[in-house]
């Protein structure tokens, strides 16, 4: 019995073993996808009160800006076409993924994500182009770049503009670092989200989305048109409160019965302790 060709035999076995293992741990997510509004409705829904930053790790200089927010700034022309952050898209709108294969080899080289509400469109790259220089333009989509781990899509996004956290003014500054997660269980999709931000997050913030894949639903085209939505704005004016000054302050502490300072929100409150402490 020749040994050698035994064993050259054995490690080519394991190399196409190992090959087929990483192929089959990469997950199809192609589809249009129906949002499961399940969770956190009153979140995505009406939108959270504001001064209601409990359980976010907001650093003070996110709370002070998220208290000068002002309801109105939606309806500044300047405003109204905005895309979604997409950490917030994430958790909003149904969504459609396809993949960009190169007609040659045949490989992924980029995922596509475009979410219904907002028209939104981005590249997730899976080939190997280097992330942009740290002096880069920044834009609403910020650069995405996802590799596989077992089967789950893991994408990491820089060289975002900046954006807000949370519907009542929590900002997210353009130094943030998202993290997302996309896997699928049979016909759901779950989506993480993880937000790193230096400047206005003390810790990580952590959220989820689920979503269900669909035969029928279309996304539809999303034209916006700037409109006058308030005719008693003035040119140039931002609507915003003074943040000691916000006549809202009190109202989500009040209705709920919470402390005032659990509102505003601090990293503690991320942590079962918290409560008794």
């Amino acid at each position: 019995m020749d040994t050698r060709k035994t064993g050259m035999r054995l490690l080519g076995l394991l190399a196409a073993f190992s090959v087929a293992s990483t192929a089959l741990a990469e997950i199809d997510l192609s589809g249009d996808w129906m949002i499961s509004y399940h969770e956190d409705w009153l979140e995505l829904g009406t939108g959270p009160d504001i001064a209601d930053f409990a359980g976010m790790p907001v650093t003070e200089a996110a709370r002070q800006r998220a208290l000068s927010y002002h309801a109105s700034q939606v309806n500044m022309p300047t405003h109204q076409c905005l895309p979604l952050p997409i950490e917030y898209a994430d958790l909003w709108s149904n969504t459609r993924i396809w993949k960009e294969v190169d007609e040659d080899s045949q490989k992924v080289i980029a995922w596509r994500i475009r979410k219904d509400w907002g028209g939104t469109d981005r590249y997730i790259w899976m080939d190997n182009r280097p992330r942009p220089s740290a002096h880069a333009a920044h834009t609403f989509q910020g650069f995405s770049k996802g590799e596989w781990e077992n089967n789950t899509l893991k994408v990491t996004t820089t060289h975002l503009k900046e954006g807000y956290a949370r519907r009542n003014g929590v900002p997210r500054s353009d130094q943030a670092t998202v993290v997302e997660h996309f896997m699928v269980f049979d016909n759901r999709l779950t989506v993480s989200v993880i937000t790193k931000d230096p400047m206005y997050l003390s810790e990580l913030w952590i959220r989820t989305a689920n979503y269900e894949r669909s035969i029928t639903r279309q996304i539809r085209p999303y034209p916006c048109e700037v409109v006058t939505e308030l005719a008693s704005m003035k040119r140039g004016y931002v609507p915003h409160y003074f943040p000691w000054k916000n006549p809202f302050l009190e109202e989500f502490s009040k209705k709920f019965g919470i402390p005032l300072d659990t509102a505003l929100g601090h990293p503690e409150q991320m942590y079962p302790g918290f409560i008794e402490d």
